[in-house]
């Protein structure tokens, strides 16, 4: 048993931290937000978004890589043999 002691602080910090985080990550109370709050909300939603935001540009599909480099000339070009 003597030679498990030194896990004790391990373990007493282990559990100070998981109530800690317990505590903290608790679900705050609900307020109640004032008229000028919810028409500040409300207008920011309703505004329109930049148009960068919304033509962004598809990703386009690529090839699976096979992890062998291989230059594009290399592939034009027919080999040349030694």
């Amino acid at each position: 048993m003597e030679i498990l002691l030194w896990l004790l602080p391990a373990a007493v910090v282990t559990g100070i931290a998981m109530l800690w985080a317990g505590w903290a990550g608790r679900e705050a109370p609900d307020r109640e937000r004032s008229e000028a709050e919810q028409e500040r909300f409300a207008a920011a939603i309703m505004r329109p978004l930049p148009t960068a935001a919304k033509a962004r540009p598809q990703p386009r599909s690529r090839e699976r890589s096979t992890g062998v480099a291989v230059r594009p000339s290399e592939r034009e070009s027919p080999r040349r043999s030694a």
